[in-house]
């Protein structure tokens, strides 16, 4: 396991520590680089998009289906073709503006409760 420091959301410089798995911290050094970022900063990164589509109300599942294609490439180039032809796929069956119109719903749901409260 490795410890990597890790700054809360909050303006302050205040910082805690985390385990994580030596695997994850090495995959998150290894994209840091390519982005620029701190290994924690990756981290962080990724946390956020993670919380964002758990809000969205997008399953672990269906963020697997959209990247399957591309864990059997080889180049930057064949990733980028995979999502575009995944996006294209989706788009051309209705699917992701199926399920955009259920995630909005459920949001608008949300809201109106809350207001309602």
């Amino acid at each position: 396991m490795s410890s990597v420091a890790t700054s809360r959301s909050s303006p302050s410089t205040a910082f805690s520590s985390v385990k994580l798995n030596a695997p994850l911290v090495n995959q998150a050094r290894a994209a840091a680089l390519t982005f620029r970022r701190s290994t924690a900063g990756q981290i962080e990164y990724w946390a956020m998009l993670g919380k964002a589509v758990e809000e969205s109300g997008i399953t672990v599942r269906e963020v697997q289906a959209v990247m399957e294609p591309i864990a059997d490439t080889a180049s930057p180039d064949d990733v980028l073709d995979a999502i575009e032809m995944k996006f294209d796929r989706v788009t051309s069956s209705g699917a992701l503006a199926k399920r955009m119109r259920e995630v909005i719903a459920a949001n608008q749901a949300q809201i109106k409760q809350r207001l309602a409260a």
